[in-house]
């Protein structure tokens, strides 16, 4: 596993670094996939103090992205973004290992 298999936007990376400097200790954003949703998958996001042994850490900006190895697996090759719209404002994830998702955005298929 490398950075390279998943991908921060700046957009992204500002937002992070916006909310961890609001944050006293827990200041890295962990991303993952947990069982549930309409879809089957969850993704999920945490501010936490450190991070595992295992974890891979992606930077951008001065941002610090963490996910483990199992999440991992269903993240590869996926794009983090963080969208502000009309609708509102959340964190998106693009990702082609995905074969379906629910209309919210927040859970997905493989």
């Amino acid at each position: 596993m490398s950075e390279d298999s998943v991908i921060l936007t700046e957009s992204a990376a500002r937002r992070i670094s916006e909310i961890a400097a609001q944050e006293a200790h827990n200041k890295l954003l962990r991303v993952s996939v947990e069982g549930g949703g309409c879809s089957g998958f969850q993704y999920r996001f945490d501010l936490v103090a450190e991070s595992a042994p295992d974890d891979l850490m992606i930077e951008r900006g001065g941002a610090q992205v963490l996910i483990d190895p199992v999440s991992m697996a269903y993240l590869a090759g996926s794009e983090i973004d963080f969208v502000d719209d009309l609708i509102g404002s959340s964190f998106k994830i693009r990702n082609p290992n995905a074969t379906a998702g629910c209309g919210c955005g927040t859970s997905f298929s493989v």
